[in-house]
């Protein structure tokens, strides 16, 4: 049965989809899924959206608002803009989306169609890339309530639409591209001061795609209210695991379900302050027809997670799911796997990813939500949010001061924020190494008083460990860079960038095969860390530092296609295929790296910072050597 209704609908399409994946279809698709995954539907879901179908290379949305379908289209399209920033023209992906409130039909199987539809996908087609184009008739709705200004574009004759439309259209603000000067800038930096660079990075980059503990503490719970308040004084990151289902058909293998839920409640209680309801009371819901917004409602609690456990053969699937007890929304969906013969290691596994990929669900819906309910009022926690969220985009001066002065607004309304002072200490460390901004004595002096101001009061913040560990190296202390890295270890052994960070340091400390190990624990805990591809750099490194050179294209191949705008990987594939006499390959990676820098040469590399460890610098001159056979200069000419 279908039924007629009043909706908002927003249609979305890649621009040029045909073009990028016929260059490259994989990468594309990955990259695309990512995108997905990391920005657009948990947008959706904190507007209230729902997708009535994918089309590969957008989706048709319909939401309750025209308000609600245009600030996700913005936040989208402002993100992608962020996203695209240093990425080559024609490599970006970007949208175009179109808006409209009209009459739709609604089937049975949830699909709508009609006249509705049909405006919203022409205006897409019509609209510049990076720009959203509304009708009039969602103009109407939604113009004295967004501040952005409004382009009128005039009547437009759409195809197959019996009458011009009047459009509008806005354009989001996008990020600095290949051309911008300061980016420019920041390509040269990058190159000359690439090992300082790569351990800050992961500092941040790294750290900041995982929300786990310590990063974000929710104010005390309310007193107990009535029942229909609760949710209302509920705080931040409030959740209940809620017991996952059995779908093996076996009674006996309830016990997997239900230790995994009490699993995951443990893990989650690990956030300081933060509101999760007990696993005995989570159990009272087992075998119960579930209405979310009841039990927001009942436990005073902003999501809850719920999943299910099926057993086929030797194979254990994990399904998860995270839902705002508010609305209804799935904020986050994934599957998980693991194998039957190691089932303890295997649920320790599933327990950590999920927790960890949750960490950066809930703080990004709520980092969401809080500038859409409070733009022009943030408290602390607000403001800290955004700053962090704000690293999580590409690496640019724009975005760390950006996030710095976010530090900063919550620093003045705090001046003991755990999470500003951790965040604005990172920040301002990449920002010195990869621009050149500020003193670096002075950058690594602030960050450490920070990080000690931090654990006069929690010995136990892994957060400030990692900084203490972050400076240590950009001292050359590797000792104690290790030492910081080992003790945040061992309070949370869910911390994947603390293992990335100490198989690079190991490499450092010219313990290239010992550092394996932690690389790849990290890559199992967290696989899909927007900065995985640092992680697989470093992997790359450590093969080459031991002259695995097969291993090391591998790794670095791996490396690009995660991120092709980072310039560390190709160093290890120009030396790789230089040794293994490939010179085919071993050219286009040169060309590679000429691009990043026109004038990088063998002497270049070699007057990088070092570490002062014979080993390691006996390992960097075979690097040095094999970018020799590839072909990469040994100076620019009339050089000394």
């Amino acid at each position: 049965m279908s039924e007629r209704k009043l909706a908002a609908i927003l249609v979305a399409d890649v621009v040029g989809f045909s073009r990028l994946t016929g260059a490259d279809e994989e990468l594309t698709l990955a990259r695309l899924r990512t995108l997905r995954s990391d920005l657009i539907d948990p947008t959706i879901a904190v507007h209230n959206g729902r997708v009535v179908k994918g089309t590969g290379d957008g989706a048709i949305v319909e939401f309750r608002s025209v308000v609600e379908a245009v600030r996700c289209a913005m936040e989208v399209q402002s993100g992608l803009a962020q996203r695209n920033a240093g990425v080559p023209a024609d490599r970006r992906i970007e949208f175009r989306i179109g808006v409209h409130s009209g009459d739709v039909v609604e089937e049975s199987d949830g699909d709508l169609m009609g006249n509705g539809v049909n405006v919203a996908a022409r205006l897409e087609g019509i609209c510049q890339p990076g720009g959203v184009c509304l009708s009039a008739a969602a103009y109407e709705q939604a113009r004295d309530k967004l501040r952005e200004p409004f382009v009128d574009l005039g009547e437009q004759s759409l195809k197959n639409i019996a009458r011009p439309v009047r459009v509008y259209m806005l354009k989001a603000g996008a990020g600095g591209g290949a051309s911008h000067p300061a980016t420019r800038k920041a390509r040269r930096l990058n190159v000359r001061d690439w090992a300082a660079i790569a351990a800050a990075i992961l500092a941040v980059l790294i750290a900041a795609s995982w929300f786990g503990p310590g990063v974000f503490a929710p104010p005390p719970p309310a007193t107990p209210v009535a029942l229909e308040d609760k949710l209302v004084s509920a705080p931040r990151l409030s959740i209940v695991v809620l017991p996952f289902a059995n779908l093996s058909g076996d009674p006996a293998q309830d016990y997997l379900a239900d230790g995994l839920t009490d699993d995951l409640t443990t893990d989650l209680s690990h956030l300081p302050n933060s509101f999760v309801i007990a696993h005995n009371t989570a159990l009272t819901y087992k075998g119960k027809a579930i209405d979310v917004k009841k039990i927001g409602r009942e436990l005073g609690v902003r999501y809850s997670l719920e999943g299910s456990v099926r057993r086929v053969g030797e194979t254990i699937t994990v399904n998860a799911q995270l839902i705002s007890t508010e609305t209804g929304a799935h904020v986050w969906a994934d599957r998980f796997e693991g194998e039957r013969s190691r089932l303890g290691e295997a649920q320790v596994e599933l327990v950590s990813r999920i927790a960890n990929a949750l960490g950066a669900q809930l703080v990004q819906a709520e980092s969401l939500r809080a500038m859409r309910e409070r733009p022009n009022n943030p408290d602390a926690v607000d403001l800290s949010m955004r700053g962090w969220a704000t690293l999580t985009k590409s690496l640019s001066p724009e975005n760390l001061n950006e996030a710095i002065g976010y530090f900063d607004q919550a620093l003045r309304l705090d001046p003991d924020d755990p999470q500003s002072l951790m965040g604005k200490a990172q920040a301002r460390v990449i920002d010195f190494y990869a621009f050149g901004v500020g003193d670096g004595s002075d950058v690594l002096r602030d960050a450490e008083q920070a990080a000690d101001h931090v654990l006069s009061s929690n010995p136990n913040s892994v957060w400030a460990l990692f900084t203490k560990s972050t400076v240590a190296r950009g001292r050359g202390q590797f000792d104690a860079a290790l030492a910081n890295l080992n003790a945040a270890i061992r309070i949370d052994q869910n911390f994947a960038p603390a293992y990335a960070d100490k198989g690079n340091t190991l490499v450092m400390m010219g313990r290239a095969d010992e550092a394996f190990q932690p690389l790849e624990q990290a890559l199992r805990l967290d696989p899909r860390a927007p900065g995985r591809n640092i992680w697989e750099s470093y992997i790359c490194n450590a093969h080459a530092h031991l002259a695995q050179w097969e291993k090391a294209l591998e790794w670095c191949e791996k490396s690009a296609a995660s991120n092709p705008s980072l310039f560390w990987p190709y160093i290890e594939l120009a030396a790789a295929n230089g040794w293994l006499g490939r010179p085919a390959q071993a050219s286009a990676a040169v060309a590679k790296i000429r691009k990043f820098n026109p004038g990088f040469t063998v002497q270049d590399y070699l007057s990088l910072p070092k570490p002062n460890n014979p080993k390691w610098r006996s390992e960097d001159q075979r690097i040095a050597e094999g970018l020799r056979k590839a072909g990469l200069p040994e100076r620019l000419a009339g050089g000394g």
